[in-house]
């Protein structure tokens, strides 16, 4: 994945599409703005923003997610937990962060869904001067892999959404989002395999669970969630995200390991309630 860099730090993925030179001095042009798409050049005045909202963000239809837009990107952690807490820092700021594990097998940290470039710069600034962040740079739309198949017309996109789960196996996945009460992670692990990949999906399993197709188990492709009452009822608490095979991955509760799980066995095929595909 080719990605706009800040200084000196380490790319999210493959080699850098160009790097940037340090933040220039007030009053001149941002080097990174200005090697983006434009549209016929017009006078800035202040607060506006001259290229107009890319595709990437465009309203999704009825069973199908928004695109992610402009995002930020910081750390390079070897220690999950200094990921965790930098993700729950920005968390309490406001800041609708989550973090991951990159294919190196370090973790990083990624937060915000901007129509522009400037407007997650300036933000990813404004947390650096708090203090709150250090390096960053700006993860641009056509970055994503769901950009790039859909440009390229090459790739599978649900294959990617695996790809990126099967990186987190074998990890304590602590998610702080809205699941937590319910001891859940989860819905973060599916979240943030569809974000890196460039689809907003929210963030708990029953908003996950009302924002898709429903498709029958029968007609299960890889990259579609499968959703579980695992208090009984009909009322979802857990997702996963299939993997083929009869297989989906998932994080089964605080502190416990991602995970393979069989639909086949007695517990899920008892807590199964049905499953949604976004694609």
């Amino acid at each position: 994945m080719s990605l706009v860099l800040l200084p000196g730090l380490l790319s999210c993925a493959g080699q850098p599409r160009t790097a940037a030179p340090a933040p220039p001095p007030a009053g001149q042009v941002d080097p990174i703005a200005a090697l983006l798409p434009r549209t016929t050049p017009a006078p800035m005045t202040p607060g506006t923003d001259p290229r107009p909202a890319p595709t990437a963000t465009a309203k999704p239809s009825r069973h199908h997610l928004e695109r992610m837009g402009f995002s930020t990107q910081v750390g390079a952690f070897s220690n999950l937990d200094n990921a965790v807490r930098l993700e729950r820092a920005l968390d309490a700021k406001g800041i609708d962060a989550y973090y991951f594990r990159h294919e190196s097998g370090l973790y990083k940290v990624r937060f915000g869904n901007h129509k522009s470039y400037r407007a997650a710069r300036k933000e990813a600034e404004t947390l650096r001067r708090l203090g709150l962040i250090g390096r960053f740079f700006i993860v641009i739309p056509e970055d994503y892999a769901a950009a790039r198949i859909r440009r390229s017309g090459k790739g599978n996109l649900r294959n990617e959404l695996v790809r990126t789960a099967r990186r987190f196996l074998g990890v304590p996945y602590r998610w702080g989002g809205e699941d937590r009460k319910r001891g859940f992670d989860c819905s973060g692990l599916t979240m943030v395999c569809y974000r890196l990949n460039g689809l907003n999906l929210p963030r708990n399993s029953r908003m996950q669970y009302r924002a898709g197709r429903a498709v029958g188990r029968r007609q299960l492709h890889k990259g579609d969630l499968v959703f579980f009452a695992t208090h009984g009822g009909k009322r979802v608490t857990h997702v996963g995200i299939y993997a083929g095979g009869d297989k989906f991955i998932h994080a089964p509760r605080t502190g416990k390991t991602v995970r393979y799980a069989s639909l086949s066995n007695a517990y899920w095929r008892k807590a199964y309630v049905g499953a949604r595909s976004y694609l």
